[in-house]
Order: structure tokens, then sequence, then C-alpha cells
């Protein structure tokens, strides 16, 4: 059943691109619309997802120690995985080393791109964090808000005395959960036509030349160093656990192939969760705790392309990159990518920002703005490819 159901997953994506190779606008455009469709209904449940997922497992497991030990190890394999992209993407910037950008070209879109994140400061995304309105955070699809409720009223469950009331609401809960899986898996069971518009989306856009050659080195950098961290670093993390890489992934295929078509780690989440309980063999318990928070915090791919990004305006604005500055910056990209979640465009707003905050020109940022659909894609593959390797490292930690 599962071999037959990724044949029909890769069949519909040979069929995706070919149809973007054809380059009918009309059939481009039913391809987009059918692509917006999938995403709007992944993201739909998404949210609810996260909600029911982290107050459930919290309410189970209480303030012990086994959710002690669980967060710990969550928080301390995020830290290192989206650590060890930064370095490798460093490493790779000072090996290939990107050439500077004529002048004229770097200055050609600096106005324009700067005016629209002068508002935005990392204040600002920290206050919006706190909520002030139960409704607003599950309209506005705020994950970390979210989280800061689901922890709270997961924990409040826990400490409640054992009573009718509260059971009664822990039956409510856990019957939409079963619910919502419901929905997930009928969802994914007609995934194919989805990843035929996804493909011949993607292909049409990459056809279209969206890449630009001039910012060869520097794509190369990003792509290789997602590459690398996706197909080496974090299968040393597994191999070093016990676990085997080329299994997990294979049963975590079907939410990695989503994430690169999406290109939204939440929107996904619905797929990980299932992938992860059932293909891998988490324990409920576990998954709907890890990746709802993984999820809004390890960003791998998001601390690659902040630190590689900084490093090259910074250069194209001669400004110095000593070995002391770029260590700085791993740090930076690393706290950075912690705090990405909830951003539109997160990546690339918060690299606006950063350097819009320390003077540097910011014109080439509106000559990457083009290529990044393509970054976006691989970064967010990558992420929840982490998460997934999080997930089962904790799973394997509590046994």
């Amino acid at each position: 059943m599962k071999k037959s159901q990724m044949i029909l997953w890769i069949v519909a994506l040979v069929v995706g691109v070919g149809i973007g190779l054809l380059k009918i606008e009309s059939v481009d455009t039913i391809m987009n619309f059918i692509a917006t469709i999938y995403t709007r209904l992944f993201r739909l449940l998404a949210v609810p997802t996260i909600v029911l997922a982290v107050i459930t497992t919290l309410a189970s497991l209480g303030g012990g120690r086994e959710m002690g030990k669980m967060f710990k190890t969550t928080l301390t394999y995020t830290l290192l995985t989206t650590t060890a992209a930064a370095l490798v993407a460093l490493a790779l910037y000072l090996i290939i080393a990107p050439g500077n950008l004529p002048a004229n070209v770097v200055g050609a879109e600096g106005v324009n791109v700067g005016a629209d994140i002068k508002e935005f400061t990392y204040t600002d995304h920290i206050l919006s964090v706190i909520p002030d309105n139960i409704v607003k955070p599950f309209l506005d699809g705020n994950v970390l808000a979210l989280l800061l409720l689901c922890f709270a009223v997961g924990i409040a469950l826990s400490k409640m005395p054992d009573s009718n009331p509260k059971q009664t609401i822990m039956n409510g809960l856990l019957g939409l959960q079963d619910l919502l899986f419901m929905l997930i898996k009928w969802l994914i069971a007609v995934l194919p036509l989805g990843i035929v518009a996804f493909a011949a989306q993607l292909t049409a856009q990459v056809g279209g030349g969206v890449m630009l050659e001039s910012l060869g080195k520097y794509v190369l950098v990003i792509l290789l160093g997602n590459c690398l961290q996706f197909f080496v670093v974090l299968p040393l993390f597994l191999l070093a656990k016990g676990i085997n890489p080329i299994k997990t992934l294979k049963g975590m295929s079907q939410a990695v192939l989503m994430a690169l078509f999406t290109k939204s780690s939440a929107a996904t989440l619905p797929v990980t969760m299932a992938n992860a309980e059932e293909r891998v063999g988490v324990k409920s318990k576990v998954a709907r705790f890890v990746l709802p928070i993984c999820t809004t915090v390890n960003m791998n791919g998001c601390a690659a392309f902040i630190l590689v990004t900084s490093l090259f305006v910074m250069q194209n604005n001669g400004m110095d990159l000593s070995v002391t500055t770029m260590l700085l910056w791993v740090l930076i990209a690393v706290i950075s990518a912690f705090g990405n979640a909830g951003v539109p465009m997160g990546c690339y707003f918060l690299t606006l920002s950063l350097m819009s905050g320390i003077g540097a020109n910011v014109g080439i940022m509106g000559i990457i703005l083009p290529i990044y659909t393509i970054i976006d894609m691989v970064e967010t593959a990558e992420n929840v490819w982490s998460d997934s390797c999080v997930c089962v490292i904790t799973d394997r930690a509590l046994k």
C-alpha cells in the first residue's frame, strides 16, 4: 500500500513537470489555482493540529520528568542542528567565495526593497507572540502565540484534579483530534493531484528564468549547504543515536516532498505528524509534542540563509569580514532563526531587517527576491527533515 502510494506520488511529480514544460498559459493558471487550494487546505488543518496535539500531550504528561526530558532533548538537538547548518554554510562561503556584483546592480533595487522593511522590528515580532486576544492568534496563524496558549491550557489541564468536567474536556479534545487525523488522511489520499499542480507550478517558474546567473556562487553556497545538512550532517546525528537515517527518510518522504512544494513547515505539519507516527513508529505523545515545537523554532535552512545572505550583502557593501565578525554572525543567524516563526517570508524579511539595522545598502536583496522561491523550497524541505530527525532522536531518548 505504501509502495504503491509512493509510486503514485512519483508519477504525479513527473506528470506535473511535463505539464509545466508545455508553458501553456491557461494550463499554468489552472495548476496555480489547484496548488493554492491544496496549500490553503493544509494550512487550514495546521493550526488545529498544533493546538490539539500540544494541549492533549501536555495534559497527559503533566509537568513531570518525562515532559521535562522531552523538552530538554528537543531544545538541545534543535540548537545543535541549527548551529551545524550555520557552520556548514560558513565553511562553504569561505571555500566557494562568491564575488561582488557590479555597483550599479547592487544599488538598483535598494530604495524600494528597504522601504518595505523599515517598520518591521524584532521587538514588534516578540510582542506579537504575546497574545492579547484568544481568537486573534487563530485568525492570524501566529504559531508561537498559539504555542504559549497551548502550553498554558495543557499544563493547567494536567494540574486539575480528576473529575467529570476534566474528563469531559479531555474526551472532547481527543475526539476532535481523531476527527482531525481522519481529515488529514483523506487529504493525503487525494494529494497526487496536488503534486501534479505543485510540480507544474515550479517547472513553469524555473522555466520562466527565475535563476540569475550573476548570483550563481551565492545560490550554490546556500543550496549546497542545505544539501550537505540534509544528506550528511542530519544523518550523522541519527547514526550517532543508532537510528537508521535511510529508513527514517523513507518514512518521512511524504512530509519532505510536501514541504518542498508548499514552502511551509506549518502547512506540512499534519503530514509530518502522520508520517512520524504511522510510518516511522514514533510514539504519539512524542510526535504531537515535539513536531509542533520544532515547526516554530527548528529552522536549519533559515539559519544558513540568514548567515550567507548577510555575509554576501556586507561583502558587497565593502564591510570587513574578519573571522570574529563571521563567527558573531553565526551566533546572530542561529538566534534569529529561533525567533523567525510567524513572520511572513520569515528568513527573507528578517535578513532585510538585520541588514537595515547595520546600515547596509540592501539593494542586493531585491536581486535575490526572484530566486528566493527556489531557495525557500529547499530550506523548508530541510527544516521538515530536521524536525523529523529531532523527533525521532527524542523518541529514542525516552526509550
